[in-house]
């Protein structure tokens, strides 16, 4: 396996970040899969970014330094994963939505399939235990765009990316789509 993306990659915009990790793999432990499907949250001016409040106990890694996971807990039972992005001090963060794994198409599926938890919160996914690799093949795919799922504020920024034709994508709504 290629070793880990260096932590430059995550010093980008999260919107870049978020369609950029499509086609990488993400491990943790034995675990691994394609990263097919993200959705970008921008920091403080984002509605539905968890910084848009600022900096809190619970956003403090969003606004550290890039290439970092952000676990939280969401509905009480269910954890999520995201990846910092942009400069320090920059809030914003990419969620994993969706890997080419069975049983991990959707973020809560994926969290549960790796055995992520809040014990991974603030992870350097540069070094582990939490990694994500340029894949050992590239393959070529095309990318769509959609609005983000599952919010009510800023729910019509189109910030969900994924690969088309993948059968791992969490939810398909050809309306949606905006290539």
């Amino acid at each position: 396996m290629n070793p880990p993306i260096a932590r430059e990659f995550y010093l980008r915009p999260a919107v870049e970040v978020a369609r950029d990790l499509l086609g990488k793999i993400l491990t943790f432990g034995d675990a691994s899969g394609r990263i097919v499907e993200t959705e970008a949250y921008l920091g403080v001016d984002d509605g539905a970014a968890h910084s848009a409040r600022g900096l809190t106990p619970r956003t403090r890694v969003i606004f550290g330094p890039p290439g970092h996971a952000y676990v939280y807990f969401i509905y009480g039972m269910h954890y999520c994963l995201n990846i910092v992005c942009e400069p320090e001090g920059v809030a914003g963060c990419v969620l994993i939505r969706a890997l080419e794994k069975d049983g991990a198409n959707g973020p809560a599926k994926l969290t549960r399939a790796l055995g992520i938890t809040l014990e991974q919160n603030g992870a350097d996914v540069t070094k582990g235990p939490i990694t994500i690799h340029e894949p050992d093949l590239a393959q070529r795919f095309a990318i769509a765009v959609s609005p983000r799922i599952g919010i009510t504020k800023s729910a019509d920024l189109p910030l969900r990316f994924f690969i088309i034709g993948n059968k791992f994508v969490s939810k398909l709504d050809r309306s949606d789509f905006m290539l």
